[in-house]
C-alpha cells in the first residue's frame, strides 16, 4: 500500500527541538517566579502549549495567555534556531520527494514558527503544504490541524493517509480524523505511552521510519 499523504509531526520527529523549547518555557516561567527542574519540563515538548502551563496556572487563562506571550518573546528570536535535523531525516524526507510521494508537515506548533524552521533547515521544498497551529484560534491541536491539512491538499482522511509522529497526541488526533500513525521512538514520546496510545507502527529510528515507508510503497 503506498501511503500518500504522509504527514509529520515537527517536533520530536523531523527536529531535535529540546534546547529551544525548555528554554523558552524556563524563561517565561522565571518571569513569573516559578522556577522548575529543566527535565520537568520535557513534556511541554508536543502537545498545545496553552495546555501545558495550564496545568502549572489552573483556573486562570489570564495568566496562561500572559505565560505564552513570554514563551513567544523568547522562542520567537533565539528558541526557535536552538534546534537541530534528526540524522537521516533530511535524506528521508528528499529521498520520498522525488518518489512523487505527497509530503505535508502537520504540528501543533504555530504555523509561523513552522514556516521558519522548514526554511532555516532548507526542507519546505520536500512538502506540498506545511500546516501548524494557529496563534490564536480553534486550530490550536492535532485533530484541527490534521483537517486543516487535508482540507488544503484535497484530500480525504483516511487509511490509504499516514501521520509520523512522537506523542500519543499525533497518534490519537490520526486515529480521531481516520488515519494510522506511524510513532517514532526517538522523539520525546516513550514506547510505553505510544504503545498504550494505539499507535500502528513503532519506529526505533529514521532507518526504520524509512524501511516502514519503502515497504508499503
Amino acid at each position: 500500500m503506498n501511503f500518500t499523504p504522509v504527514f509529520f509531526d515537527l517536533d520530536g520527529t523531523i527536529t531535535d527541538s529540546e534546547d529551544g523549547i525548555v528554554n523558552s518555557v524556563q524563561y517565561a516561567l522565571e518571569h513569573f517566579g516559578v522556577s522548575l527542574p529543566r527535565e520537568s519540563l520535557i513534556p511541554f515538548i508536543g502537545p498545545p502549549l496553552r495546555d501545558s502551563f495550564s496545568k502549572i496556572f489552573p483556573n486562570d487563562p489570564k495568566k496562561v495567555e500572559k505565560i505564552v506571550g513570554k514563551y513567544r518573546e523568547y522562542y520567537t528570536d533565539r528558541g526557535i534556531f536552538e534546534n537541530r535535523l534528526y540524522d537521516g531525516i533530511s535524506d528521508l524526507l528528499r529521498d520520498l520527494a522525488e518518489e512523487g510521494r505527497v509530503l505535508a508537515l502537520a504540528t501543533s506548533k504555530p504555523e509561523t514558527f513552522a514556516l521558519r524552521i522548514v526554511e532555516h533547515f532548507d526542507i519546505a521544498r520536500y512538502f506540498s503544504c506545511v500546516a501548524g497551529a494557529e496563534l490564536s484560534g480553534p486550530r490550536n491541536n492535532k485533530p484541527a490541524v490534521l483537517r486543516y491539512a487535508c482540507d488544503r491538499l484535497g484530500v480525504v482522511p483516511s487509511a490509504s493517509c499516514l501521520m509520523v509522529g512522537d506523542r500519543k497526541y499525533d497518534v490519537a488526533g490520526a486515529h480521531e480524523v481516520g488515519m494510522p500513525c506511524a510513532a517514532v521512538l526517538y522523539g520525546y514520546g516513550p514506547e510505553k505511552e505510544l504503545k498504550e496510545a494505539g499507535a500502528d507502527w513503532l519506529c526505533p529510528d529514521v532507518k526504520s521510519l524509512r524501511v516502514l515507508l519503502q515497504q508499503r510503497n
